[in-house]
C-alpha cells in the first residue's frame, strides 16, 4: 500500500462502479487512521478515522486535496488523534460547532479570508451588504437552522426596505436602500459566502442554494442621439460660462470610451497608448487588460493638457490626486440640457447602446467594455484586437458626431484632416 504521498494521491482514480475509493497510510512511519477518500465525482479529501471514548467509529474530514499537502494533512491528523487519546471527539466537536455557528460569524470568516484575495472594491461592497442587510436581519441565526424559506423571506424583507435607512443630514454618505435588485444581489452574495464556508468545512449545507432570486432590474438608462446632441450643446455653453473644464472633459472621455468612472478619472498618462489605440490597464474589475479605443477617443485623451509632475490625465483642481467632482458637474450639465435620470453609469450604457445600434454583437460590446469574455480580449496580447479597435472607431465616431451636432462622416473627415481630438 505505502505511505500517502503526493504521487500516491495523484494516481488515485474514482471507482467506475460509483463507490468511494479509500487509500490508507501504510508502511514505515505510517499514521494509523490517516487516509484519502476519492468520491465518484473525482473529489479527493484527506481524513482521519478513530474510535471515541464510547467505542464508536468516527471519520473526520481534514481538507481537500489541493488545499492541503499530504504532509500538512498528516500533521493535522496527528493533532486530532492526540485529542482522541486525551478523551476528545473532534468529529462531534466539529458537528456541534457547525450547528451553533451564526450567519454573522460565517460572514466575518469570509471577510477575513477575502482580504488580498478579491478586489478591494468588491470586498467593500460585500462588507456593506453584510453590515447593512445580512447582520441586522439574520446575523444572529444559526446557519444550520436556516431553510430556503428563511432565505426567501430575507430577500423579500430587503426588497421591502426593512433595512433601508435615511440619508444622513450632514456629510457625503449615501443611504442604505432596499428594492428587488439590491435584495437579489445580496442573496447572491450570501449564497457565495455559504458556499465558501461549506467548501472549507465550516458548515455542512448551503441554505441559499437553489433560491429563486428576484430579477436584477438594473437601470438601463442611456442617452439617445438627440440627448447626446443636447448634452453637447450644454457642454459648450457651460464651458463658456465657466464650468469646470476638467469635469466636462472627463464626461466626454467617458462617453467616447465606455469606461467606468474611475477607469477614466484615475487614468495615468503611462497607461494611455494613443498610437496603438488602447489603454493598458494594470488593474480593472476583470484584472489587467488592454482596452481598445476608437480614433476619436484616443486622440481626445492624448490632447488633454499635461502638467509637469502630474501622472493623471484628469488632475484634481486642488492637491496632487485625480479629479473627483464628476457627479456635480454632470448634474449641472444635465440640468442645462434638460436631461433627467442621468448618472455617471448612464454614460457607459450610452456607449454600449450606441454599439448595439450600430449592429455589433453582445460579445463584441462586452469586449469593448472590458468585460471578461473568453476569446474576445486577450489579456496577454501586446496590441489590442484589431476587430475591437475597428468597432470602437465606429462607436466613438458616432458619439462624437452627436456631441458636436454633426453627422458621423463629417466627424471622421474633420478629425483625420485636422489631426486633433
Amino acid at each position: 500500500m505505502g505511505r500517502i504521498t503526493k504521487r500516491a494521491v495523484d494516481v488515485l482514480r474514482p471507482d467506475p462502479g460509483g463507490r468511494d475509493v479509500f487509500k490508507w497510510d501504510a508502511g514505515d512511519g505510517a499514521l494509523k487512521g490517516f487516509g484519502v477518500r476519492v468520491k465518484p465525482s473525482g473529489a479527493k479529501s484527506y481524513f482521519v478515522q478513530y474510535r471515541n471514548s464510547e467505542g464508536r467509529t468516527r471519520r473526520l474530514v481534514l481538507g481537500r486535496v489541493g488545499e492541503l499537502t499530504p504532509e500538512q494533512a498528516r500533521e493535522l491528523a496527528g493533532d486530532r488523534l492526540k485529542q482522541v487519546r486525551l478523551g476528545g471527539d473532534p468529529s462531534a466537536e466539529r458537528h456541534a460547532a457547525r450547528a451553533g455557528i451564526t450567519v454573522a460569524e460565517v460572514c466575518d470568516l469570509y471577510l477575513a479570508n477575502a482580504k488580498g484575495r478579491i478586489k478591494a472594491s468588491t470586498l467593500a461592497m460585500d462588507r456593506s451588504r453584510i453590515e447593512c442587510h445580512v447582520k441586522p436581519l439574520i446575523g444572529r441565526r444559526a446557519v444550520a437552522g436556516l431553510t430556503r424559506r428563511d432565505i426567501e423571506r430575507f430577500q423579500a424583507d430587503v426588497a421591502a426596505g426593512k433595512t433601508a435607512k435615511p440619508r444622513k443630514e450632514k456629510g457625503r454618505s449615501g443611504k442604505t436602500a432596499g428594492g428587488r435588485a439590491v435584495a437579489s444581489r445580496t442573496v447572491g452574495m450570501l449564497g457565495a459566502i455559504f458556499e465558501f464556508a461549506k467548501r472549507h468545512g465550516t458548515i455542512e449545507d448551503n441554505p441559499a442554494r437553489g433560491i429563486r432570486r428576484f430579477a436584477d432590474n438594473k437601470l438601463r438608462r442611456f442617452l439617445n442621439a438627440d440627448e447626446l446632441r443636447a448634452l453637447g450643446v450644454a457642454m459648450r455653453k457651460a464651458q463658456r460660462e465657466g464650468e469646470n473644464p476638467t469635469g466636462i472633459a472627463a464626461i466626454r472621455a467617458l462617453l467616447l470610451t465606455g469606461c467606468r468612472r474611475n477607469e477614466i478619472l484615475a487614468l495615468p498618462w503611462a497607461w494611455l497608448d494613443a498610437k496603438s489605440r488602447c489603454i493598458r490597464f494594470e488593474d480593472t474589475k476583470s484584472g489587467a487588460q488592454l482596452r481598445p479605443l476608437g480614433e476619436a477617443a484616443a486622440k481626445y485623451l492624448a490632447a488633454q493638457p499635461k502638467q509637469d509632475g502630474c501622472p493623471w490625465i484628469f488632475k484634481a483642481d486642488i492637491g496632487d490626486g485625480h479629479f473627483v467632482g464628476l457627479p456635480r458637474v454632470l448634474a449641472r450639465l444635465c440640468a442645462l440640457a434638460g436631461l433627467k435620470d442621468v448618472t455617471i453609469h448612464t454614460l457607459r450604457h450610452s456607449f454600449a447602446a450606441t454599439a448595439a445600434e450600430l449592429g455589433f454583437s453582445e460579445l463584441t460590446i462586452a469586449g469593448l467594455l472590458g468585460h471578461s469574455v473568453p476569446g474576445i480580449t486577450a489579456r496577454s496580447a501586446h496590441v489590442p484586437d484589431s476587430a475591437l479597435v475597428a468597432a470602437a472607431d465606429r462607436v466613438s465616431a458616432r458619439i462624437a458626431a452627436a456631441l458636436e451636432g454633426k453627422r458621423e462622416a463629417q466627424i471622421v473627415h474633420l478629425r483625420r484632416n485636422s489631426g486633433v481630438g
